[in-house]
Parts: C-alpha cells; sequence; structure tokens
C-alpha cells in the first residue's frame, strides 16, 4: 500500500481509506501523550479530590467533542480547516484557517523545546555536554520528515512500530515515578486551595478541543464514521485521563512549577539507567505531536493557497517552528490554551449544527460549492467566542479583557465550554433552519417553467 504524503484538500477516495480502528486508537493515544499537559494540574490549585473529578467531567466532555468532529471528518473526507467551507463560506473559512495555523505553530515550538530539552538531558547524562539548539535542529528536521510520510505512513511506519513502545514505556516509568512515596490520603481533600472546579474543567476541554481542528486532517483517511468517532474517543481520552489524573498527584506533592514543565525532566533524570530509558521513551513520544502540528500546519496552509505544494509548506512550517523553539520563551500557557478554547469549542458549535441540518452528511458540494460567506454563522461563532470570554474572564488582554469584565456575570460558576458551545450550536441550527425556510418560500412563489 502506498503511503499518500501529499493529499491535498480534495475528498481522500474510498481506496485511500485505509486507517482502521487500532490504527486510529493508536494514533490518537500518542498524540495525547506530552509531558507539557502532566503539568497543566498545577494551574487548578484543587485538591486531589476535585482535580480528579474535574478531569473526569472536563475529558468526556471535550473528548466527546472532539470524537464528533473526528465523525464529520471522515464524513466529508477534506481537512477540517477546509471543512469550514461548509458552515463559514469559502472565503469566511480564512480567519479559522489563520489562527489554526498560529496554534500548530505555537504548539510546535513548545513540543521542540521539551524534545530538544529531554535529549539534552540525555545526551548530558550519557556523554556529558546538553547541546540543546543542536537537538532543537535536529528534532525539527525529524518533524518534518515524518510530516512528509503523511498520515498513513507515520502510522504505519512510525506509531506502530516504534511510538507505541516508547509511550507504554514511558506512561509505566512515569506512573511508577510519580506515585513512589507519595501519601495519596494527605492530598485528597487538603485545604488552602483557592482553584475553581470549572476552570479546571475548561482546562482539560481546552486542551482536548485544541485537537479539533487538526483531527479531521488525520481521519478523512478513517476507513469509515464509526472507526474515527471511537479510535479518536477513546484513543484520546485514555491519555487525558491518566496525565491530568497523574499529574494533579505530580503537581500537589512534588511542587511542580507549570511555567518550566522541564524541570520535570530534570527530575526524572535524576535516576539511573531506568531514568535514561524513560527520556528517551519521553523523547520518541513527543516527537509525535511535533509532527501532527508541523504536517496540520502546512495541510491548513492549503486551504488558503491551495496551489502551493504541500512538501513546501511542511518544510516552511518546520523551519518557523525550528525557529520559534530556537529564539522564543514559550512555557507559560494556561491562557495559550484557553483562549484556543474560546475561540474553537463555539466553531465546533457551528460545525456541529450546521453538519447536522445539511442531513448529517457533507456532500463535496457543500464544501466547495457553496457561498463565499455564510454571515450568520460567522456571527454565531463570534457569539460564541464571546460568551466563552464573557463567563471566562479574562484579565490579560488590555481594553478586550476591562471591557469583558463590566459585564455581569452568573453568581455560581458553569463553566465556559459548555454554554459557549451551546450558544454558537443554537445560534447556527435557527440561522440555518430559517434561511431553509426562507429558500423554501421563494421556490413556492417562483412559478414553475412553462407556466404563468
Amino acid at each position: 500500500m502506498r503511503d499518500t504524503p501529499q493529499w491535498g484538500i480534495a475528498p481522500v477516495p474510498e481506496r485511500l481509506r485505509v486507517l482502521g480502528l487500532l490504527d486510529t486508537t493508536l494514533l490518537w493515544t500518542n498524540l495525547g501523550i506530552s509531558l507539557l499537559v502532566l503539568v497543566l494540574p498545577a494551574y487548578f490549585d484543587l485538591p486531589l479530590r476535585d482535580a480528579l473529578a474535574a478531569t473526569l467531567v472536563g475529558g468526556l466532555i471535550g473528548n466527546l467533542m472532539l470524537a464528533v468532529a473526528a465523525l464529520i471528518g471522515a464524513d466529508a473526507r477534506v481537512p477540517t480547516m477546509v471543512l469550514q467551507r461548509a458552515p463559514l463560506g469559502r472565503r469566511g473559512s480564512y480567519l479559522p484557517t489563520a489562527l489554526n495555523v498560529l496554534q500548530c505553530l505555537g504548539w510546535a515550538i513548545f513540543e521542540l523545546i521539551v524534545i530538544a530539552t529531554a535529549a539534552g538531558l540525555l545526551c548530558d547524562k550519557l556523554f556529558g555536554f546538553k547541546g540543546v539548539w543542536i537537538w532543537k535542529l535536529l528534532f525539527g528536521a525529524v518533524a518534518a520528515f515524518l510530516a512528509l510520510l503523511g498520515p498513513v505512513g507515520f502510522v504505519r511506519r512510525f506509531v506502530r512500530k516504534f511510538a507505541i513502545w516508547a509511550v507504554l514505556a514511558s506512561v509505566i516509568y512515569l506512573a511508577w515515578w510519580i506515585v513512589d512515596g507519595v501519601h495519596v490520603q494527605r492530598i485528597w481533600s487538603a485545604g488552602g486551595h483557592k482553584g475553581s472546579f470549572w476552570l479546571a474543567v475548561d482546562t482539560v476541554v481546552a486542551v482536548t478541543v485544541s485537537w479539533a481542528p487538526l483531527v479531521a486532517d488525520y481521519t478523512r483517511f478513517s476507513r469509515n464514521r464509526r472507526v474515527a468517532f471511537f479510535g479518536v474517543g477513546i484513543g484520546y481520552l485514555l491519555p487525558t485521563l491518566f496525565q491530568f489524573g497523574f499529574g494533579a498527584i505530580l503537581v500537589l506533592s512534588r511542587g511542580v512549577d507549570p511555567n518550566h514543565p522541564e524541570l520535570i525532566l530534570i527530575a526524572i533524570a535524576g535516576g539511573g539507567l531506568a531514568a535514561a530509558l524513560a527520556l528517551l521513551a519521553l523523547t520518541v513520544d513527543e516527537t509525535d505531536e511535533a509532527f501532527a502540528n508541523v504536517y496540520s500546519a502546512a495541510v491548513s496552509t492549503q486551504n488558503l493557497f491551495p496551489g502551493i505544494p504541500q512538501r513546501v509548506l511542511i518544510v516552511g512550517a518546520s523551519v518557523l517552528a525550528t525557529g520559534g523553539a530556537l529564539f522564543i520563551d514559550m512555557r507559560s500557557y494556561q491562557r495559550f490554551l484557553l483562549l484556543l478554547g474560546a475561540v474553537f469549542v463555539p466553531l465546533l458549535g457551528v460545525l456541529v449544527a450546521d453538519w447536522l441540518l445539511a442531513g448529517a452528511h457533507y456532500t463535496r458540494r457543500h464544501v466547495f460549492e457553496g457561498p463565499a460567506f455564510r454571515p450568520a454563522n460567522i456571527v454565531a461563532w463570534i457569539a460564541g467566542f464571546v460568551v466563552y470570554e464573557w463567563l471566562y474572564q479574562p484579565a490579560d488582554l488590555g481594553f478586550w479583557s476591562r471591557w469583558v469584565g463590566h459585564l455581569p456575570t452568573p453568581s455560581y460558576q458553569i463553566g465556559a465550554s459548555v454554554p459557549s458551545f451551546a450558544a454558537a450550536f443554537l445560534l447556527t441550527a435557527a440561522a440555518v433552519a430559517l434561511g431553509s425556510s426562507r429558500a423554501a418560500a421563494r421556490a413556492r412563489r417562483e412559478p414553475l417553467p412553462g407556466r404563468r
């Protein structure tokens, strides 16, 4: 079976839809393991009991959203940002495309920093020097190479043969290392925490839904909608529960600084041979995320410039991500995640509502022959964004934060993800239904051919 590294924005033909349930599950289990996520519970400031409850609630909500997005991608067989042409219009899809390219590059920079740090610590342990900048260059090139394989080649040549074993080894080692010597009863319901349960839920949802703008780039190669839904939903839920659950134990027992995730690597490196092997496994794990963000940055860009070869865009995205890893210090990222949630959670609500009202099926006509803009759906997306920001009350976006901060908010906490999704979903459903009613009324008023 030939791999399909250069398949562009056209619908994937049936002969190339070769990723089964095992392939899809393995891919998303691998993509879900990341040290960047492991330290996020430090932002929760909750006792272990509440942190685990927030993980479960946020994991179920976020993974259901992600699985539905995966299903729609498998149905339409096009990349996610091309899919946005259906609800938003061809040119209306350009803004979310640009935002998705930025988030992919941002994540790729994060990942390359973590990968290079892990490789540098391993090198220092074995040979006495780190050379972190060298590793950034090397793994930037590795990410480009893997992205050039495409999703099918990546799963079959890398995930099945190497990455799945690295994931298994790192999960086992990390679980032991995190719980070793921990007094769970002491941190289970300890006081002194001032965090918000629903803000923690929104953080879990935001991490998960940050993959929604990428998911169809891969599930367009899944065999059918069922495979995409369960493969992504289950495949990503398992590492979500592991990382946020064990991450909560880690930060509560060891006081990990979320702004310096590389300190976990330094702590892991303090062991012997097992620690060195764990660092090697973690390095392989993180390479998955770098691949995905480089590949999806290139595929998303093709929605804007379909004439540029995908290989050129992959190399360009790799160069930008590597340069960012070399020169940009990107560590504090909870606000980055919540901003992504504010953008992409309501966008998913618009997509799901429009898709359902299209008969739960997008044809080529829906995606490629629609209008340039669908203003009502764009307004619904913006309204969902405002609802998210209104309920979340951001504190560091200048004028926007001051304006939103003056709006009255509910006296009880309800989270921002579900209300934002619901607002965008309902407004889109109303707009589509109204548009369909008007079109039907116009059709009734127009005379049939041959009649006066």
